[in-house]
């Protein structure tokens, strides 16, 4: 009962096998005669060329990227938004990255010579064919200056170089160089224009040879606050006199407002040891040594101010001279504490004229009798060790023998006892060589 039942289904399995073989070996043969299944023919498949970036309109793509609300924006809100500008400006179809041409895009088709892909001659090349505009919308890097080119920090302007003042009346600035010392952008609220933003400058110019000048100027963008403060910094120049042409006069003290500067003298070689703002405006000048302290407040243009009144409040050598009518004496170190005459009076007061509470040295003169409080040295370690004030003892007949040469070399010219003149040997025996004994 069960087996024609299934000799059946079997019958019907073969059947359909060589129902689908038969189809197959059709569709191949009927494709065959179409080219469908060649290599060089192109399949045809689906493809969606509607989305949302091509449904709507450049404008309303941008509008939902940068746009903000009346509301935000009087709140201060989308100051830092992009502005909508065109992507398609500056490109050429048919030139990208790769370089190549394509038979139909961006070369002729021939039809007697197959055109292949190769690359863009040099000539044709992106770079070139590409327009300024594309440099335009590009990403700006900030731009990376030198060590010396970007002033006191990387991240500020302050100590950087703007370059001369602008030419007057065909008169240029030869040799001159601007350096910024203070910008700082404030704002302001008023009832009617609202906030108002304000940059503020302060400048320095000069040659380095004894003439500089320093302004500010306030305006709304910082380019033309520069720009301005420097040359109003051109036009009001001043001439600094220098002690050899390398530092100042002499030892000053100078304030303004609450701005306190104690300035030194300094030989050759010392560099300037002070206030970044005090070393910018030495460079200007043609300051190369000095030393200065600042005490009390810090503000920029209290700094500047200050220096500036002192190095004007500077008095020649001459000029000092006539105003105390006394001679003036220079002894240095270098010279053994030589005394040596560098001003004369005309007239030179007697000793019987100059009071006993008048002030006779130099540096409390210049400095109004202010004297710059420093601190103690600390002892050496050793000094607390018994073994120091073994060493004391043996050094005790010699402690004062330095310090008496330096007082007789200043006094009377040579090492010699206030006895000489009554007892002529009683002079310094210059100690003889070994080798003037041998010959």
């Amino acid at each position: 009962m069960f087996r024609p039942i299934k000799m059946t289904s079997q019958m019907f399995r073969v059947c359909g096998l060589i129902t689908n073989c038969a189809k197959t070996i059709n569709i191949e043969s009927n494709a065959a005669t179409v080219n469908l299944l060649k290599t060089h023919v192109p399949l045809v498949c689906n493809a969606r060329n509607v989305n949302f970036f091509t449904k709507r309109p450049a404008n309303l793509l941008w509008k939902s990227v940068i746009n903000v609300s009346n509301a935000g924006k009087r709140r201060g809100r989308g100051k830092g938004a992009p502005r909508m500008f065109d992507l398609n400006k500056g490109q050429k179809i048919g030139f990208g990255k790769a370089q190549l041409t394509f038979p139909g895009l961006n070369a002729l088709i021939r039809l007697d010579v197959m055109v292949p892909q190769k690359p863009v001659p040099l000539s044709q090349s992106i770079e070139n064919v590409a327009t300024p505009l594309q440099n335009k919308y590009s990403v700006r890097k900030r731009q990376k200056l030198s060590p010396l080119e970007r002033g006191w920090t990387g991240s500020r302007m302050g100590g950087r170089k703007i370059g001369p003042p602008d030419p007057i009346d065909g008169e240029t600035f030869d040799g001159f160089q601007t350096w910024i010392l203070h910008i700082v952008r404030t704002s302001k609220m008023t009832s009617i224009f609202g906030r108002q933003k304000r940059c503020i400058a302060f400048v320095v110019t000069g040659n380095g040879k004894g003439l500089a000048g320093f302004s500010s100027a306030t305006t709304t963008e910082h380019k033309s606050a520069l720009s301005t403060s420097k040359n109003k910094a051109g036009q009001r120049l001043m001439y600094i006199e220098r002690y050899n042409d390398h530092t100042v006069l002499h030892n000053f003290y100078t304030q303004f407002g609450r701005t306190k500067i104690f300035v030194r003298q300094m030989p050759q070689g010392y560099g300037l040891v002070c206030h970044r703002i005090i070393k910018t405006c030495c460079e200007a000048i043609g300051i190369k040594n000095l030393y200065a302290k600042v005490e009390g407040s810090r503000n920029p243009q209290n700094i500047i101010k200050a220096f500036f009144i002192g190095l004007l409040k500077q008095k020649t050598y001459q000029q000092l001279a006539d105003e105390k009518k006394l001679h003036l004496v220079e002894m240095k170190k270098e010279h053994n504490y030589f005394p040596t005459v560098i001003a004369s009076p005309e007239t030179v007061r007697k000793p019987n004229e100059i009071e006993h509470n008048e002030i006779l040295d130099f540096n409390q003169y210049v400095m109004d009798g202010r004297v710059v409080l420093k601190k103690k040295k600390s002892q050496p370690f050793y000094t607390k060790l018994p073994s120091y004030a073994v060493h004391l003892r043996k050094i005790e007949r010699q402690r004062d023998h330095y310090n008496v040469r330096v007082k007789l070399t200043a006094e009377y010219g040579e090492i010699r006892s206030f006895l000489t003149e009554k007892y002529p040997e009683a002079k310094h025996c210059r100690k003889v060589k070994k080798e003037e004994d041998d010959a």
